[in-house]
């Protein structure tokens, strides 16, 4: 349901600062398919993430999405179709608005409803239903302002926001990666939860290794740019961390230097 192919960005292009971000990436995700992805720091693997959200233009290659070429959509038209939950909880929700206009907006982004025809009865029980599953007590403040509501009460919130309304494609940058240990599980059962449940196909960057090799059914390894390694579900089951870091220094010729992931094993 997502092929990419040969995909290549670089930055500062044709000055001395020139940086190849994504190099000649092919990509082939199938349906309901959970990829955790790893590698050290610039491997890229953010850049594929904005690549494939269309936050900017790429250099080369084609980005298919449910047989649609997204390769040159901008962002928003993008996110149609592609849910999203960032590294930074501030990020994924409207401060100034409340739990309920928020995922008003969400559950109505591709139906063009305005927020004042799409806040009905029906839909706002709807709200408390989901709401109730992620057990934070938000069903109960659906007229709070989101930026009265903590860290990890506003990253749940934009994790049901990215789901709600059934994306085809779900995009997580290290999204648990700012918060404190207790909520980044919760926030991670939550995930599990929810992309299992509506069969969602994702694609999940994270800087845990435990994470990486524990979630999903396919686990990539980023290095320059490029992809080193696509573990399936079979191998994957047997993986360890050991294997993982082994398998990098294999094929990188070095140690694996990431601090943050080696701090997290």
């Amino acid at each position: 349901m997502l092929e990419i192919n040969n995909l290549t960005k670089i930055f500062y292009k044709g000055t001395p600062n020139e940086n190849t971000a994504v190099k000649n990436i092919n990509l082939d995700v199938k349906n309901g398919d959970f990829i955790t992805i790893v590698g050290s720091n610039g491997a890229g693997k953010s850049t594929l993430l904005n690549s494939i959200a269309g936050v900017f233009p790429v250099d080369k290659g084609r980005i298919i999405l449910d047989d649609q070429d997204i390769t040159k959509k901008c962002e928003y038209k993008c996110a149609q179709n592609i849910g999203r939950v960032f590294q930074n909880p501030l990020a994924g929700t409207s401060p100034e608005m409340t739990i309920e206009e928020n995922l008003s907006l969400a559950i109505s982004k591709s139906k063009n409803i305005s927020l004042r025809w799409g806040l009905t009865k029906s839909k706002r029980k709807r709200m408390r239903d989901h709401l109730e599953k992620i057990d934070l007590g938000l069903e109960k403040r659906l007229t709070t302002k989101v930026k009265l509501l903590s860290g990890g009460q506003r990253q749940a919130l934009t994790l049901l926001m990215a789901t709600v309304a059934n994306p085809s494609l779900l995009l997580l940058d290290e999204h648990t990666a700012a918060l404190d240990p207790a909520t980044a599980i919760k926030i991670k059962n939550l995930t599990s939860e929810l992309v299992n449940e509506n069969n969602i196909t994702t694609l999940m960057i994270t800087h845990n290794m435990e994470d990486a090799i524990k979630l999903g059914n396919r686990l990539i390894m980023m290095d320059g740019g490029e992809v080193i390694y696509d573990i399936k579900k079979e191998e994957k089951e047997n993986l360890t961390i050991e294997k993982l870091m082994k398998m990098f220094e294999v094929k990188h010729g070095g140690k694996f230097t990431n601090d943050r992931m080696l701090l997290s094993v």
